[in-house]
Order: C-alpha cells, then sequence, then structure tokens
C-alpha cells in the first residue's frame, strides 16, 4: 500500500473527473446484521453478526429525519431464498427497525429493558398521584443511602487496618511490606483474636435471670469443728440442720480447702482400713480351707466375710466412744 503519492509541480486538480453518482442512490456497504432475522418466505435463519454486502438509501419524506438525524434504510438478501431483506435505522432508541422481508427475533434484554422502562414509569405516575407513596419511596431510598454508607465505612475502616499491618510488617525488618500470604495470615490472625474476644465478653455478660439466681443465693462461712476423731460429716449435717431450722429457705454453704483435703484424707484411711480388713479375712479363710478341703471352702468363705461390716461397726461405736469419753474429762 502506498502512503505517499508523488504529485507533480502542474498538476491541476480541476482537470480531475468527477465521480458519477450511484444509480437511485443506493451506496454499497459491507456490514454485519445488528439482530437475528428471520426470512418471511423460507423461514431461515440469519444470524446475528453475519457479514453482508448491503446496500443502503437515507429515507425520505416526513419519517426520514428525527430531530435532524438521517434515518437510513438497508437492503440485504436472504442466503437461502434470495428475497430482499430491509430494515431501518431509529435514532430514537438507539436501535434498528425491522421494514419487510423479513421478522425479528425475541430478545430478553430488550424486553427486560422495556419493563423496567415502563416499570419506572408507572412509579413516577403513582408518585405524583400519591404522596404518601412518594414519602414511602424516598424513606426508603434514604435506608438504602445509610446502609451503603455503612459498608463504605466498614470497608475503609479494613483498609486501614490492613495498611497498618502492612506498615508493621514492613517495620519489622526488610525493604518491603512482606508477601501477600504473610500480610494475610496476619489479617486472619487479628479477626481471629477479635472473634475470640468478643465472644469471651458475652460470654461474661450476665442475664436478668442469671443475675437473679445469683442474688437468690446466701453464701457464708463456716468454721469446721472436727478434733480429727472422724467427727467432720457429723458437724456438717448439723450445722446444715441448724440452719435450716433458723431460716426456712436452704442456704449453700461453701467448705474451705482444707476441710474440703481433710474430709478426703479421712475417707481415704477409711477405706485403707477397709480393704486391710478384707484382706485379713480372706487370708484366714484361705488358711482354713487348706487344712478342711475345697467342699466346705466356699460356705466358710462366706461366713467369715459377713462378720466384715459388724467389724467396722463396733470399730466406729469404740471410736465414738473413745471421743465422748475424751471430752468428759
Amino acid at each position: 500500500k502506498v502512503l505517499n503519492k508523488y504529485i507533480p509541480a502542474d498538476f491541476d486538480p480541476k482537470l480531475v473527473p468527477r465521480g458519477s453518482k450511484p444509480k437511485d442512490d443506493l451506496i454499497p456497504v459491507r456490514m454485519m446484521l445488528p439482530f437475528t432475522v428471520q426470512c418471511s418466505t423460507c423461514s431461515d435463519f440469519m444470524y446475528r453478526g453475519r457479514k453482508f454486502n448491503s446496500k443502503k438509501e437515507p429515507v425520505k419524506g416526513s419519517e426520514g429525519k428525527y430531530l435532524g438525524i438521517q434515518r437510513w434504510r438497508f437492503y440485504i438478501k436472504c442466503t437461502a431464498c434470495s428475497r430482499p431483506v430491509t430494515f431501518l435505522t431509529d435514532p430514537k432508541n438507539g436501535d434498528y427497525e425491522m421494514e419487510s422481508g423479513g421478522t425479528r427475533t425475541y430478545e430478553v434484554h430488550k424486553d427486560k429493558e422495556r419493563v423496567n422502562l415502563k416499570a419506572e414509569e408507572e412509579d413516577a405516575r403513582t408518585e405524583k398521584l400519591d404522596p404518601m407513596k412518594a414519602l414511602e419511596n424516598r424513606v426508603l431510598a434514604s435506608q438504602k443511602e445509610m446502609a451503603d454508607l455503612d459498608n463504605l465505612d466498614e470497608i475503609k475502616a479494613m483498609n486501614m487496618r490492613h495498611l497498618k499491618i502492612m506498615s508493621a510488617k514492613g517495620g519489622n525488618g526488610g525493604s518491603g511490606g512482606g508477601t501477600r500470604m504473610d500480610v494475610a495470615d496476619l489479617v486472619l490472625k487479628k479477626t481471629r483474636d477479635e472473634e475470640a474476644e468478643r465472644q469471651k465478653k458475652q460470654l461474661l455478660d450476665l442475664d436478668e435471670e442469671d443475675e437473679a439466681l445469683i442474688k437468690s443465693i446466701k453464701f457464708g462461712k463456716r468454721n469446721l469443728n472436727s478434733n480429727g476423731n472422724g467427727n467432720g460429716n457429723n458437724c456438717i449435717n448439723n450445722n446444715n440442720n441448724n440452719n435450716t431450722d433458723r431460716s426456712g429457705d436452704t442456704k449453700v454453704i461453701r467448705l474451705s480447702k482444707e476441710e474440703e483435703e481433710e474430709i478426703q484424707l479421712r475417707r481415704e484411711m477409711e477405706q485403707k482400713l477397709m480393704e486391710k480388713q478384707q484382706a485379713e479375712m480372706l487370708c484366714k479363710a484361705q488358711a482354713k480351707n487348706n487344712g478342711t478341703g475345697t467342699s466346705t471352702g466356699s460356705s466358710t468363705t462366706k461366713n467369715k466375710l459377713n462378720p466384715l461390716i459388724k467389724v467396722k461397726r463396733k470399730r466406729k461405736v469404740k471410736s465414738t466412744e473413745n471421743t465422748n469419753t475424751n471430752k468428759r474429762e
């Protein structure tokens, strides 16, 4: 392709012959179909975007112009039956208008835009007639605007948090602000910590029912008057009975740590004593079985194991008697 052409010095543009006008003012144009067309004769489809060697002409008459904009008519032929198909430009709607030779297929997006436009016109008409409807629409619009502003503030706060984290990461060491993965990990860690703190605060916050329950419980201190002779449980029962007698409601009495340890130690000593007694009785029964035989061993062990409880009761009685004599002395 030649870009620079030589123009001689004696060139006279007036001597250049004028080109002849096209026949019937038809101008050949290579174009693509702006919409899908179905032929009216053979029902064949010519889809949108297909290229055609078409011809165009200006529309004449009263409909030739819209607000000073010239309208054009395009001529094409069907690819199957060669029937002429014409369509016009539509500057009013910024689209094309089918004229003859075929039908335009249904387009969802065009219908959607048309429905939305009709709905907006209907809303504007109802607002003019009904002032309460107009007020409701304004309130809804203001609420939506406030929600959008809140969302925007949250996004800004998040961006500021990210910037602080990135600056802190860059200040610790290194030329940059760290890799993206490091920044993401820091952001996730911070959000998790905040969520954990929020849940902890929710757990610590008490409802009205919980506060009423705590106020209803009356806490008090009690001294365990036990001399180590096994009367701790009796003291506890006596104190509880006294409390219930004095006031009609039951009171919750909390033991101190020393009292709990003392009771636990006493229970362990009793358990060891019981195990020791059982072991002694079993040894005696086995020694007797070795002398008398295995046939009568089971009956003798049963007879000897039963007095275990009696021995324990006798020991308890002796201990109480000893404590009473000590107190009398």
